[in-house]
């Protein structure tokens, strides 16, 4: 069955690439276990007219407990936010680790020359493509990512359909990310910034979004299979 083509090759992880995604993996877990202690406390303290106001730091914190002091609601309030500050601080040990990993590693490094692209995106990226070369090109990266938009196919029915968000979807929120950091928050132009700003006045700032996520995508993978660092370009589209 093998030999006739009826299963695909699976491309089996080098072990830094399983063992980056495995700190990727925690990190983001616990990132969402935050988010939910603290949404937890605010719906808690809501029904009795105290509002904790935004945030989720030390802050945040010690605002929840002045509000609770000596009230019928301060042991539970307090189970929770002793368990946010323990995701907490394990979500500041691992966030500089990953830092550092970032640092040491030149194809890290690379990648982050390109607008939008940190450590944790850069890691990410690494840690799910892990070979270039089985790509037959960088445009099939976006695809492999699943942000591309489906084939409604039947009959004479042709149609795109959202994208079809089959891959990893860690990496692909970090593109999305990056996207938007690239179209809103980066003030040094470049091409896929003109292309994306260009785009969105025409389709609307998500699918921009979208669009420009996978334009990074394949942009990353060229830096990679080329060994270049990105090139930047002034307003008027040439290079710096």
């Amino acid at each position: 069955m093998m030999r006739s083509g009826w299963y695909r090759k699976v491309t089996v992880k080098s072990l830094d690439s399983q063992v980056i995604r495995s700190f990727l993996s925690s990190r983001a877990r616990l990132v969402e276990v935050r988010v939910d202690l603290i949404n937890q406390i605010r719906g808690m303290l809501e029904p009795f007219g105290l509002l904790a106001g935004k945030g989720g730091h030390q802050p945040f914190i010690d605002r929840v407990r002045d509000l609770v002091a000596d009230g019928p609601l301060k042991d539970a309030v307090e189970a929770l936010l002793t368990a946010l500050q323990e995701v907490s601080r394990h979500i500041g040990i691992l966030t500089p680790r990953l830092m550092g990993l970032a640092r040491q590693d030149q194809l890290a490094r690379r990648l982050m020359t390109a607008p939008g692209v940190g450590s944790l995106v850069a890691l990410a990226y690494i840690s799910v493509i892990d070979t270039p070369d089985r790509f037959s090109s960088s445009s099939s990266v976006g695809a492999y990512l699943g942000l591309t938009p489906r084939r409604d196919q039947s009959g004479e029915v042709d149609r795109s359909g959202r994208i079809s968000k089959c891959g990893d979807p860690l990496l692909r929120t970090y593109l999305f990310e990056a996207a938007g950091i690239i179209l809103n928050r980066v003030s040094h132009w470049s091409s896929i910034k003109a292309w994306g700003t260009r785009l969105a006045r025409k389709v609307g700032g998500k699918k921009a979004m979208v669009a420009v996520a996978r334009k990074l995508s394949v942009i990353l993978h060229r830096m990679w299979h080329d060994g270049t660092d990105f090139r930047w370009s002034n307003k008027e589209g040439l290079p710096a």
